[in-house]
């Protein structure tokens, strides 16, 4: 039968919000498909009848959408519509697409989620699945020798539109079924950490997923999933998705590659720490600034080069940092290597900050992306790579800073930063008078 797709209006949301890492497209539809959930908490996409829940677009930037006038927008959803009314029908269940016209995208933006799907297609076909509206899981004919020198040898599953050598760009094994079989894909997504399975088995392994929109920037903080449609008949089926709290994600983001981290916190005593002792406490297994105190509490240990990862939370205009190859006196702000700001990015007081001092950044000398943090009260997970003079922040499972602090000779406000040539220091927190708290803190030498 013959299906009327549900559109969708994508908001007038500025170029700028969308390449700092908000979601794609903010949405207002009707008829939505039911929220119900199974025992383990998947929740299906498709609901094997008609397509609730999803409308039509094909490959086309977001970013240009969102400037796109309303009358324009509205004009290329009818358009869209129309042409994919004439591609997809449903069939025993089973969404199916001639291997022509636009795209299906869900309604519904995800930000950290498991999506499962199984898919059958054909010789020569081409698909894919686009994440967060982003190019794409392949999907292809790995028999075709005319795209061998495109990968297609290797298998589907890989992220083919990260950049020529990037981790994800190609599958880690060949795990494609036969022709007229179903495959099965199992798909994990945190902030741009993307693993992939292809019929049970790892073919991507917490890959970052490149923005294939704006390479300049991080993957969007959410966005839909969308079906993509390329040159051969392709059929889909048990199509659901899992969100992930953020609980969920962080500990998805903590549980990879752990090897070789040394606790420094114990959960329950500030034992180990230095500095600003009286000035921070331990509660709930979590080391907090007492609200109108501060300075720096800091590791016993001096780092050099290492990695230290470390969940906090923010209360509502909190402000705190991560001292970093820090001294044990003086402000790390200027004397350490650098502050890397923790900072409630969403606070009125703060909107009119030097862009170098929003959270993630080396306070004063280098601006972090913004747009990646979680609610406030919510835990955020961040892992900071310190080797030499270089400096990376990953936060929520998103690059948003990565830096050379030698090569910076433009400081904030004319101010030098004495420090920031440091070989090692202590690491640990730099409080300005807000309840902030810190957990899960582990640290491992380079």
């Amino acid at each position: 039968m013959k299906l009327k797709l549900l559109g969708r209006l994508l908001s007038a949301s500025s170029r700028a919000a969308l390449i700092a890492g908000l979601t794609v497209a903010s949405v207002a539809v009707g008829g939505s498909m039911a929220q119900a959930q199974d025992s383990d908490g998947f929740r299906p996409l498709f609901n094997g009848s008609d397509l609730d829940g999803w409308h039509a677009r094909p490959h086309f930037s977001p970013i240009k959408f969102a400037e796109m006038s309303d009358a324009d927008r509205e004009a290329k959803k009818q358009a869209w519509m129309a042409d994919a009314e004439k591609h997809w029908t449903v069939e025993n269940g089973e969404l199916v697409n001639d291997g022509h016209g636009a795209y299906l995208v869900t309604n519904d933006d995800f930000r950290d989620y498991e999506l499962r799907l199984q898919y059958k297609t054909v010789a020569r076909a081409d698909s894919g699945i686009y994440l967060k509206g982003t190019p794409q899981v392949q999907i292809w004919d790995y028999t075709d020798q005319g795209k061998f020198k495109l990968g297609a040898n290797k298998g589907s599953g890989g992220l083919w539109n990260n950049s020529a050598g990037a981790d994800g760009k190609d599958p880690l094994v060949l795990a494609d079924k036969p022709f007229g079989e179903w495959n099965d894909v199992r798909i994990v997504q945190v902030g741009a950490r993307t693993s992939v399975w292809l019929n049970d088995k790892l073919v991507v392994d917490n890959a970052t997923m490149e923005n294939f929109w704006d390479r300049k920037n991080p993957l969007f903080v959410s966005g839909p999933v969308e079906l993509q449609t390329h040159g051969g008949e392709i059929r889909w089926r048990n199509v659901k998705i899992k969100e992930l709290s953020a609980d969920q994600a962080n500990e998805w983001l903590a549980g990879k590659g752990d090897e070789g981290f040394a606790t420094v916190f114990n959960g329950k005593d500030l034992a180990g720490w230095t500095g600003a002792v009286d000035n921070y406490e331990v509660v709930d297994g979590a080391i907090r600034c007492k609200k109108g105190k501060g300075g720096m509490l800091l590791t016993e240990q001096q780092y050099g080069d290492f990695v230290a990862r470390v969940e906090f939370r923010l209360p509502a205009g909190g402000n705190n940092g991560l001292a970093i190859r820090a001294p044990k006196s003086g402000d790390p702000a200027y004397q350490a290597m650098c502050e890397l700001q923790v900072l409630d990015n969403t606070s009125p007081k703060y909107a009119k900050l030097d862009d170098r001092q929003y959270h993630g950044s080396a306070y004063g000398m280098a601006a972090a992306k913004r747009g990646f943090q979680r609610p406030v009260g919510q835990w955020n997970y961040q892992e900071v790579t310190v080797k030499g003079s270089t400096i990376r922040v990953e936060l929520n499972g998103t690059v948003i800073l990565d830096t050379d602090l030698s090569n910076v000779s433009d400081y904030m406000a004319g101010r030098p930063h004495p420090g920031k040539d440091r070989k090692e220091g202590h690491f640990g927190f730099a409080g300005h008078g807000d309840a902030v708290e810190f957990r899960n803190v582990k640290l491992k030498s380079l």
